[in-house]
């Protein structure tokens, strides 16, 4: 019998066990967008009775939601944000900012405003030491003190890749892309620097049919392409388009806030370093107009619906 595969310990794999689910990210943002009881989260995130009941129940055990009673007769409740899960602003804003700049699919869009500063902004990933924006480009890597390896367990859900119609949505690519756990995992690969075929395959042990799958679909909306492999003209590698890495402070922030709540106790799986200005690299998002960093109750939002 072979024995079981093992992949790198990654906080990114823990967070998408949790996140990495299409109606999951439709109710986190419906939360965002203020909604906190069953009737309101139906109406914005479109989704099934059964379906939404379940989501909002995983959402309150891994304890990013807290139910609380708001009427006794009859028993009603409402679904409130916890810190940890105020914590995942920082990835939902960065899933916006693709949204925006590449995907344009959503039917609603949305203005930002900062209360600190009093200027509309779009959210920046950016250098906690420096200061300065950040692409996939300026940050380097390595091993961490919780590397090592780990069984690739996963819960098994439904492929979505569409949100509901009735849903009224900012990101719907956005959470299409990250809610397909494997295709997230596929991106990670890539970003560290892993091309071909079986190195992806190895690194992510994915069942070679879900990979060939996987990879045709992110090349189908753009975010990889395939080129001849240099060293081996006869072997293709992956990899990411410009549309793609403007996707990685999305993985970036959803890393950080996995290493938040997933890593070991003996300290994050991967070390990250910002080649500009030499020094670990504290990833925060912040004003594009003042440079401040973010927080969700300083944010201002204006929702309009998109133009048919």
């Amino acid at each position: 019998m072979n024995a079981p595969a093992r992949i790198r310990t990654c906080s990114i794999w823990r967070s998408l066990e949790v996140v990495g689910d299409t109606p999951t990210l439709l109710v986190i943002e419906a939360s965002w967008l203020g909604e906190r009881r069953f009737d309101g989260f139906r109406q914005r995130t479109g989704l099934l009775k059964a379906l939404l009941s379940d989501r909002l129940k995983k959402l309150v055990a891994a304890g990013l939601f807290e139910k609380r009673k708001y009427c006794d007769a009859p028993p009603r409740f409402e679904y409130v944000m916890t810190p940890k899960g105020r914590d995942v602003y920082w990835t939902s804003l960065m899933m916006l900012r693709w949204e925006t700049g590449w995907a344009k699919s959503g039917n609603i869009t949305v203005e930002l405003t900062h209360k600190t500063c009093g200027h509309r902004f779009r959210p920046e990933p950016a250098c906690g030491s420096c200061g300065e924006t950040i692409t996939a480009f300026d940050v380097d890597w390595r091993e961490g003190p919780g590397v090592g390896l780990m069984a690739p367990i996963y819960s098994r859900r439904r492929q979505q890749r569409h949100s509901p119609e009735t849903a009224t949505s900012l990101m719907n690519e956005a959470a299409q892309l990250m809610g397909d756990r494997w295709a997230s995992l596929i991106m990670r690969s890539i970003f560290t620097n892993l091309y071909r075929f079986d190195e992806i395959r190895q690194d992510t042990a994915i069942a070679t049919n879900i990979l060939s799958e996987r990879l045709k679909w992110l090349e189908s909306i753009g975010v990889i392409r395939q080129r001849p492999d240099p060293d081996h003209p006869s072997t293709t590698q992956y990899r990411v388009t410009r549309k793609g890495v403007e996707y990685y402070p999305v993985l970036l922030m959803l890393m950080i806030w996995g290493d938040r709540y997933y890593a070991s106790p003996e300290g994050p799986p991967v070390v990250l370093f910002h080649k500009d200005c030499g020094k670990p690299l504290d990833p925060k998002v912040v004003c594009s107009h003042c440079r401040e960093p973010i927080v969700s109750t300083e944010v201002d939002f204006k929702i309009a619906k998109k133009a048919p």
